[in-house]
Protein backbone atom coordinates (compact mmCIF):
# COMPACT_ATOMS: atom_id res chain seq x y z
CA UNK A 1 0.00 0.00 0.00
CA UNK A 2 1.18 3.52 -0.86
CA UNK A 3 -0.04 6.38 1.35
CA UNK A 4 0.91 9.87 0.26
CA UNK A 5 0.91 12.76 2.72
CA UNK A 6 0.35 16.15 1.13
CA UNK A 7 -0.88 19.65 1.97
CA UNK A 8 -2.20 22.58 0.02
CA UNK A 9 0.18 24.95 1.81
CA UNK A 10 3.43 24.75 3.70
CA UNK A 11 3.70 24.72 7.48
CA UNK A 12 0.61 22.64 8.21
CA UNK A 13 2.48 19.75 9.85
CA UNK A 14 2.73 17.39 6.89
CA UNK A 15 6.17 16.10 7.87
CA UNK A 16 5.05 15.68 11.49
CA UNK A 17 2.19 13.46 10.30
CA UNK A 18 4.30 11.44 7.82
CA UNK A 19 7.07 10.66 10.29
CA UNK A 20 4.73 9.96 13.23
CA UNK A 21 2.67 7.61 11.07
CA UNK A 22 5.80 5.71 10.00
CA UNK A 23 7.09 5.41 13.57
CA UNK A 24 3.69 4.30 14.88
CA UNK A 25 3.30 1.57 12.28
CA UNK A 26 6.80 0.11 12.45
CA UNK A 27 6.08 -2.26 15.34
CA UNK A 28 3.16 -3.93 13.54
CA UNK A 29 4.07 -3.51 9.86
CA UNK A 30 7.05 -3.35 7.55
CA UNK A 31 7.29 0.36 6.75
CA UNK A 32 9.03 2.51 4.17
CA UNK A 33 9.19 6.31 4.26
CA UNK A 34 10.00 8.16 1.05
CA UNK A 35 10.72 11.88 1.32
CA UNK A 36 9.62 13.36 -2.02
CA UNK A 37 9.75 16.95 -0.81
CA UNK A 38 13.00 17.12 -2.75
CA UNK A 39 13.41 20.89 -2.60
CA UNK A 40 13.46 20.82 1.18
CA UNK A 41 13.57 17.25 2.51
CA UNK A 42 13.55 17.15 6.31
CA UNK A 43 12.13 13.76 7.32
CA UNK A 44 15.72 12.78 8.10
CA UNK A 45 15.79 15.41 10.87
CA UNK A 46 13.18 13.37 12.75
CA UNK A 47 14.14 9.81 11.79
CA UNK A 48 17.93 10.28 11.84
CA UNK A 49 18.49 7.43 9.35
CA UNK A 50 21.77 5.63 8.67
CA UNK A 51 22.66 6.17 5.00
CA UNK A 52 23.65 3.07 3.02
CA UNK A 53 23.39 4.21 -0.61
CA UNK A 54 23.71 7.41 -2.62
CA UNK A 55 23.41 8.12 -6.35
CA UNK A 56 23.36 11.16 -8.59
CA UNK A 57 20.02 12.00 -10.17
CA UNK A 58 20.33 13.24 -13.75
CA UNK A 59 18.28 14.47 -16.68
CA UNK A 60 19.45 13.81 -20.23
CA UNK A 61 19.78 17.15 -22.03
CA UNK A 62 20.52 17.81 -25.71
CA UNK A 63 23.95 18.55 -27.10
CA UNK A 64 24.28 19.86 -30.65
CA UNK A 65 27.00 18.95 -33.17
CA UNK A 66 27.51 22.20 -35.10
CA UNK A 67 29.21 20.30 -37.91
CA UNK A 68 25.99 18.40 -38.65
CA UNK A 69 23.35 20.99 -37.73
CA UNK A 70 21.80 23.01 -40.57
CA UNK A 71 19.75 25.17 -38.17
CA UNK A 72 16.41 24.07 -39.63
CA UNK A 73 14.63 24.75 -36.33
CA UNK A 74 12.90 21.38 -36.12
CA UNK A 75 14.22 20.75 -32.58
CA UNK A 76 12.68 23.96 -31.30
CA UNK A 77 9.36 23.15 -32.92
CA UNK A 78 9.02 19.75 -31.25
CA UNK A 79 10.13 20.82 -27.77
CA UNK A 80 7.01 21.12 -25.61
CA UNK A 81 8.94 22.89 -22.86
CA UNK A 82 10.74 25.59 -24.89
CA UNK A 83 14.07 24.20 -23.72
CA UNK A 84 15.71 24.54 -27.13
CA UNK A 85 15.51 27.32 -29.71
CA UNK A 86 17.23 28.17 -32.99
CA UNK A 87 18.20 31.80 -33.53
CA UNK A 88 19.85 32.51 -36.90
CA UNK A 89 22.93 30.25 -36.95
CA UNK A 90 22.84 29.35 -33.27
CA UNK A 91 21.07 26.65 -31.24
CA UNK A 92 20.23 27.81 -27.71
CA UNK A 93 19.68 25.18 -25.01
CA UNK A 94 18.06 25.94 -21.64
CA UNK A 95 18.92 22.98 -19.37
CA UNK A 96 16.64 24.05 -16.50
CA UNK A 97 13.61 23.81 -18.81
CA UNK A 98 14.53 20.45 -20.31
CA UNK A 99 12.49 17.43 -19.18
CA UNK A 100 14.77 14.94 -20.90
CA UNK A 101 12.03 13.60 -23.20
CA UNK A 102 14.48 13.07 -26.10
CA UNK A 103 12.10 14.37 -28.78
CA UNK A 104 14.64 16.82 -30.21
CA UNK A 105 17.34 14.20 -30.73
CA UNK A 106 14.90 11.60 -32.06
CA UNK A 107 13.30 13.94 -34.60
CA UNK A 108 16.39 15.88 -35.72
CA UNK A 109 16.55 15.26 -39.51
CA UNK A 110 20.35 15.65 -39.54
CA UNK A 111 20.96 13.49 -36.46
CA UNK A 112 22.93 16.43 -35.08
CA UNK A 113 21.63 16.15 -31.52
CA UNK A 114 22.93 13.73 -28.93
CA UNK A 115 22.24 13.68 -25.18
CA UNK A 116 24.38 14.04 -22.10
CA UNK A 117 23.60 13.58 -18.42
CA UNK A 118 22.98 16.74 -16.43
CA UNK A 119 23.15 16.13 -12.66
CA UNK A 120 20.27 17.80 -10.84
CA UNK A 121 20.45 16.23 -7.38
CA UNK A 122 20.96 13.08 -5.35
CA UNK A 123 19.00 10.06 -4.17
CA UNK A 124 19.85 8.64 -0.73
CA UNK A 125 18.73 5.37 0.79
CA UNK A 126 19.14 4.01 4.29
CA UNK A 127 17.26 2.90 7.35
CA UNK A 128 16.03 4.20 10.69
CA UNK A 129 15.65 1.24 13.01
CA UNK A 130 13.27 -1.04 11.04
CA UNK A 131 12.01 1.72 8.72
CA UNK A 132 13.34 1.68 5.17
CA UNK A 133 14.15 5.28 4.25
CA UNK A 134 14.56 6.98 0.85
CA UNK A 135 14.93 10.66 0.09
CA UNK A 136 15.64 12.84 -2.93
CA UNK A 137 17.45 16.13 -2.75
CA UNK A 138 17.36 18.72 -5.54
CA UNK A 139 20.70 20.45 -6.09
CA UNK A 140 20.94 24.14 -5.26
CA UNK A 141 20.12 26.26 -8.30
CA UNK A 142 18.27 23.45 -10.10
CA UNK A 143 14.58 23.72 -10.92
CA UNK A 144 13.55 20.28 -12.18
CA UNK A 145 12.10 18.34 -9.23
CA UNK A 146 9.84 15.74 -10.95
CA UNK A 147 12.68 13.56 -12.36
CA UNK A 148 14.14 13.17 -8.86
CA UNK A 149 10.72 12.35 -7.43
CA UNK A 150 10.17 9.72 -10.12
CA UNK A 151 13.49 8.10 -9.25
CA UNK A 152 12.64 8.08 -5.52
CA UNK A 153 9.32 6.39 -6.29
CA UNK A 154 11.04 3.75 -8.40
CA UNK A 155 12.46 2.54 -5.07
CA UNK A 156 9.03 1.91 -3.52
CA UNK A 157 9.00 -1.49 -1.81
CA UNK A 158 5.65 -3.12 -2.57
CA UNK A 159 6.13 -5.50 0.35
CA UNK A 160 6.00 -2.60 2.81
CA UNK A 161 3.54 0.11 3.77
CA UNK A 162 5.07 2.95 1.77
CA UNK A 163 4.51 6.48 3.09
CA UNK A 164 5.31 9.22 0.57
CA UNK A 165 5.93 12.68 2.00
CA UNK A 166 5.10 15.12 -0.80
CA UNK A 167 6.03 18.77 -1.08
CA UNK A 168 3.39 21.41 -0.17
CA UNK A 169 1.11 22.96 -2.77
CA UNK A 170 -0.52 21.57 -5.91
CA UNK A 171 2.23 22.03 -8.51
CA UNK A 172 3.93 19.43 -10.72
CA UNK A 173 6.20 18.00 -7.96
CA UNK A 174 3.17 17.31 -5.77
CA UNK A 175 1.26 15.62 -8.60
CA UNK A 176 4.29 13.45 -9.37
CA UNK A 177 4.66 12.47 -5.71
CA UNK A 178 1.03 11.53 -5.00
CA UNK A 179 0.33 9.90 -8.37
CA UNK A 180 -0.39 6.15 -8.10
CA UNK A 181 -1.04 6.37 -4.34
CA UNK A 182 -3.72 4.17 -2.84
CA UNK A 183 -4.71 6.93 -0.44
CA UNK A 184 -3.74 10.55 0.17
CA UNK A 185 -3.75 12.24 3.58
CA UNK A 186 -4.20 15.98 3.22
CA UNK A 187 -2.86 17.87 6.22
CA UNK A 188 -4.55 21.21 6.80
CA UNK A 189 -5.30 23.75 9.51
CA UNK A 190 -8.61 25.49 10.38
CA UNK A 191 -7.71 28.92 9.00
CA UNK A 192 -8.92 30.79 5.90
CA UNK A 193 -5.59 30.22 4.13
CA UNK A 194 -5.60 26.58 5.17
CA UNK A 195 -9.11 26.06 3.81
CA UNK A 196 -8.40 27.83 0.52
CA UNK A 197 -5.35 25.68 -0.16
CA UNK A 198 -7.07 22.51 1.05
CA UNK A 199 -9.80 23.08 -1.54
CA UNK A 200 -7.17 23.33 -4.28
CA UNK A 201 -5.46 20.17 -3.05
CA UNK A 202 -8.74 18.22 -2.92
CA UNK A 203 -9.53 19.26 -6.49
CA UNK A 204 -6.12 18.04 -7.67
CA UNK A 205 -6.36 14.71 -5.82
CA UNK A 206 -9.84 14.07 -7.16
CA UNK A 207 -8.66 14.63 -10.71
CA UNK A 208 -6.06 11.93 -10.07
CA UNK A 209 -8.89 9.65 -8.88
CA UNK A 210 -7.20 9.03 -5.51
CA UNK A 211 -9.19 8.54 -2.32
CA UNK A 212 -8.35 11.12 0.33
CA UNK A 213 -8.98 12.18 3.88
CA UNK A 214 -7.95 15.14 6.03
CA UNK A 215 -5.73 15.44 9.08
CA UNK A 216 -6.68 18.69 10.79
CA UNK A 217 -3.75 20.17 12.70
CA UNK A 218 -3.65 23.04 15.21
CA UNK A 219 -7.31 22.64 16.10
CA UNK A 220 -8.28 25.48 18.40
CA UNK A 221 -7.11 28.28 16.14
CA UNK A 222 -9.19 29.76 13.33
CA UNK A 223 -12.81 28.74 12.75
CA UNK A 224 -15.04 25.79 11.88
CA UNK A 225 -15.28 26.45 8.13
CA UNK A 226 -12.74 23.76 7.23
CA UNK A 227 -14.79 21.13 9.07
CA UNK A 228 -17.97 22.40 7.41
CA UNK A 229 -16.29 22.13 4.00
CA UNK A 230 -15.19 18.54 4.68
CA UNK A 231 -18.72 17.56 5.74
CA UNK A 232 -20.22 19.23 2.70
CA UNK A 233 -17.77 17.53 0.33
CA UNK A 234 -18.02 14.17 2.13
CA UNK A 235 -14.29 14.18 2.94
CA UNK A 236 -13.52 12.28 6.15
CA UNK A 237 -11.50 14.03 8.86
CA UNK A 238 -9.24 11.15 9.83
CA UNK A 239 -7.41 12.75 12.76
CA UNK A 240 -7.40 16.04 14.66
CA UNK A 241 -4.31 17.42 16.37
CA UNK A 242 -4.79 20.29 18.84
CA UNK A 243 -2.90 23.55 18.98
CA UNK A 244 -0.48 22.58 21.75
CA UNK A 245 2.73 24.27 22.88
CA UNK A 246 4.19 20.91 23.93
CA UNK A 247 3.78 19.55 20.40
CA UNK A 248 5.40 22.69 18.99
CA UNK A 249 8.27 22.37 21.46
CA UNK A 250 8.88 18.74 20.51
CA UNK A 251 8.76 19.59 16.82
CA UNK A 252 11.29 22.40 17.25
CA UNK A 253 13.71 19.84 18.73
CA UNK A 254 13.20 17.32 15.91
CA UNK A 255 11.00 14.98 17.98
CA UNK A 256 7.83 13.53 16.51
CA UNK A 257 4.49 13.04 18.23
CA UNK A 258 4.98 9.28 18.21
CA UNK A 259 8.25 9.59 20.12
CA UNK A 260 7.66 12.60 22.35
CA UNK A 261 4.06 11.78 23.26
CA UNK A 262 3.72 7.97 22.95
CA UNK A 263 -0.04 8.10 23.54
CA UNK A 264 -0.32 9.37 19.96
CA UNK A 265 0.92 6.06 18.56
CA UNK A 266 -2.49 4.47 19.07
CA UNK A 267 -4.16 7.43 17.36
CA UNK A 268 -1.94 7.00 14.30
CA UNK A 269 -2.62 3.25 14.32
CA UNK A 270 -6.35 4.07 14.37
CA UNK A 271 -5.74 6.48 11.49
CA UNK A 272 -4.15 3.66 9.51
CA UNK A 273 -7.09 1.35 10.29
CA UNK A 274 -9.43 4.00 8.86
CA UNK A 275 -7.34 4.15 5.70
CA UNK A 276 -7.54 0.37 5.35
CA UNK A 277 -11.31 0.56 5.75
CA UNK A 278 -11.73 3.32 3.17
CA UNK A 279 -9.51 1.59 0.61
CA UNK A 280 -11.10 -1.80 1.16
CA UNK A 281 -7.88 -3.37 2.44
CA UNK A 282 -9.23 -3.83 5.94
CA UNK A 283 -11.73 -6.52 5.00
Amino acid sequence: MIISVASGKGGTGKTLVATSLALSLKEKYRVQLLDCDVEEPNDHVFLKPVSTYKETASVMIPEVDDNKCNYCGRCGEVCAYNAIAVVKQKVLIFPDLCHGCGACSYLCPEKAISERANGIGVIEKGYADSIDFVQGRLAIGKAMAPPIIRRVKELVDNDRVAIVDASPGTSCPVIEAVRESDFCLLVSEPTPFGLNDLMLAVEAIRKLNIKCGVVLNRVGVGDSKTEEYCRRENIPIMLTIPLDTEIAYLYSRGITLAEGMPQWKNKFLELFDKILELTGDGN
